[in-house]
C-alpha cells in the first residue's frame, strides 16, 4: 500500500515495504524500543526546518472540543480540560507537530527508517506529540499504572522532557480524546482514554 510519509519538509508517496510493525513490538515484548522510536521519529519531525509550513493549525483551535465537552461532563474531564487551558496558554518549545504520533502512524520504510504518517500540520509546544504515545487505544496495556510509569520515565528521558509537564500533556491529551469519543459516541473507548488521564492525573499529586 502507498502511503504519505513526512520527514522534514518534504511529503512522500512512497510504499512502506518493511515488516516491522510498532504495535506488534509493544504487543510482543519490545514495548520500551516501540516507545523510544516513537520519540527518535518525533524529535526529527520536530527539528526546525528551512521553510514554514503554510497555515500550521494552532494547538487551541484543536482542542477546542474539550472545554464544551467537560462543561456537559464534568469530572475527570474538567480536570483535564483546566489543565489544557493553562498549557495552552504557557506554550514552551514550540514547533512544527505531526498531531498524532501512535503505533500505526510510524512505518517501517526499511533502508528509510521509521517514518510518519498521515501528519495533522499542527504547531505548538513539542511536549504535546509525546502524549499521545500513552494513549493508543489499540494497545490493551494503556490502562496499566506499572505500564504507565515505566513508559514516562522512557519518554520523558528519550524526548527531554520534564516528567511533570509530560504527564500534565497526557492528561490534556486523554482528555481531548474522550471528548471526541463521546462526541462519536464511543462510550468504551472514552472510558480507556479517561482511565489515561486519571493515570496521569494522579501520578501528578505524587
Amino acid at each position: 500500500m502507498h502511503v504519505y510519509a513526512h520527514e522534514g519538509d518534504a511529503v512522500l508517496l512512497e510504499r512502506a515495504t518493511g515488516k516491522r510493525s510498532l504495535l506488534a513490538m509493544a504487543m510482543d515484548g519490545e514495548d520500551d524500543e516501540a516507545s523510544r522510536i516513537l520519540c527518535r521519529t518525533a524529535a526529527r519531525l520536530h527539528a526546525p526546518r528551512a521553510k514554514p509550513i503554510p497555515d500550521p493549525i494552532p494547538l487551541s483551535r484543536w482542542f477546542r472540543d474539550l472545554e464544551p465537552a467537560a462543561g456537559k461532563h464534568g469530572g475527570t474531564l474538567a480536570d483535564c480540560s483546566a489543565i489544557a487551558n493553562a498549557l495552552l496558554a504557557d506554550p514552551r518549545d514550540l514547533a512544527v507537530l505531526h498531531g498524532d504520533i501512535h503505533h500505526e502512524n510510524i512505518l517501517d520504510f526499511e533502508a528509510r527508517g521509521w517514518l510518519a504518517i498521515d501528519p495533522k500540520r499542527l504547531h505548538g509546544e513539542r511536549g504535546f506529540d509525546f502524549a499521545n504515545i500513552f494513549a493508543n487505544e489499540e494497545l490493551p496495556v494503556i490502562t496499566d499504572p506499572v505500564r504507565f510509569r515505566r513508559q514516562l520515565a522512557i519518554v520523558s528521558a528519550e524526548a527531554r522532557l520534564e516528567p511533570k509537564r509530560l504527564l500534565r500533556w497526557i492528561a490534556a491529551y486523554s482528555g481531548l480524546s474522550a471528548a471526541w469519543f463521546l462526541g462519536d459516541p464511543n462510550v468504551e473507548q472514552a472510558e480507556k482514554a479517561l482511565t489515561v488521564a486519571r493515570i496521569a492525573l494522579a501520578e501528578l499529586q505524587t
